[in-house]
């Protein structure tokens, strides 16, 4: 979510004081979400390794006693907050290329709704596109696991056969995100869309010369 959004969200999710109806876990459940919505909110302007656990609970509007029941360090709360804005990623993206039609327009469609995502989230995108490289061999790890699940999906949709194929998949997909890199650390929404003409485009030529077979 962009800031503006995500302090929207604070706000109507944080629990009255006083007694209320929540369980204990719908608390912790509540507390968690919040925690990891903080950490795109705090690392927006000074990024992973710049970022103390103490700003993180500022955005998140928990005390550092809630934080350290949920964690047990500042890489793996970053951790949960990058498996959330993944598995969404992923999901939205899955839902974008089901159903009929040509291959290569549901990819067109996936693309589109790759970048809509990217876009108005810039906050848990940057977690996953850039401060992922700052959080260590860990994250990292995690970030190729789910770029290769995205070429995998594309190979799927396209019927890509051929180990040469599924490579160049990869390959794509490691392009569109330094591509997305440059507007997206400049905050720019705009530039992140105009970004899908391009990258379909390239695809379909990459397609047309029997790179994705």
């Amino acid at each position: 979510m962009t800031d503006a959004v995500a302090a929207s969200t604070d706000a109507t999710r944080r629990l009255p004081r006083g007694r209320h109806d929540l369980t204990r876990e719908q608390i912790e459940e509540d507390q968690r979400l919040r925690i990891l919505l903080g950490f795109a909110g705090a690392m927006a302007s000074n990024g992973y390794a710049r970022t103390p656990i103490a700003a993180v609970i500022a955005h998140a509007g928990v005390s550092r006693e809630t934080y350290y029941r949920l964690f047990s360090d500042k890489l793996d709360g970053f951790l949960a907050a990058f498996d959330l804005v993944s598995t969404v990623l992923l999901a939205e993206l899955d839902r974008a290329v089901e159903g009929p039609g040509p291959p290569l327009d549901r990819i067109d469609d996936g693309v589109r709704r790759y970048l809509e995502v990217l876009a108005e989230h810039r906050g848990e995108a940057r977690l996953f596109l850039v401060e992922a490289f700052a959080a260590g061999p860990v994250a990292i790890e995690r970030r190729a696991e789910v770029q290769e699940r995205i070429a995998a999906r594309i190979a799927e949709v396209l019927e890509v056969g051929s180990e040469s194929g599924r490579v160049t998949c990869r390959m794509l997909v490691a392009a569109v995100s330094a591509l997305i890199v440059t507007p997206l650390v400049a905050d720019d929404h705009d530039a992140i869309l105009a970004l899908g003409p391009l990258i379909s485009a390239e695809l379909r030529r990459y397609h047309a010369a029997g790179l994705l077979t």
